[in-house]
């Protein structure tokens, strides 16, 4: 029953994000030159709703739709990682115009060639698992 209920709630989570356009290659390409709010105005409103729901839930010791406890694992601090991080992530994005959440998207509209995308982010997945325990974090 979870896993029909998680393939409804990324069916909607992608349909949300075609129809806000969020997975055009356009408004990302728009986005990194700097020439349109859209996107900023996307990722801040989900930044904004994320950090109200995180202290909601932490403030009323809200349970998950199952009685589980949620519980927020406390993040290392480091600039280090973040920026080295950001800076790829920043960069693939960029070259692929696309993130994880709109690539499957474009799968789903119809756009194969994401594809070429999706395989090379896995192998990318991949590569890090074999090389972590050398970077720094």
């Amino acid at each position: 029953m979870r896993t029909l209920i998680y393939v409804v709630i990324g069916i909607l989570f992608g349909i949300t994000m075609f129809k806000s356009e969020a997975a055009s290659w356009f408004r990302i390409y728009e986005m990194f030159r700097f020439e349109s709010f859209h996107m900023y105005g996307i990722i801040g409103s989900a930044l904004a709703l994320g950090v109200i729901v995180v202290q909601y839930i932490k403030k009323y010791k809200i349970k998950s739709f199952y009685g589980e406890t949620i519980y927020f694992h406390p993040k290392a601090k480091s600039f280090r990682r973040y920026f080295y991080g950001g800076i790829i992530f920043g960069l693939g994005w960029a070259l692929a115009g696309a993130c994880p959440g709109p690539m499957f998207t474009l799968v789903g509209a119809g756009f194969l060639p994401i594809g070429i995308v999706i395989i090379s982010s896995l192998i990318g997945t991949y590569i890090y698992g074999l090389l972590k325990d050398n970077l720094p974090h």
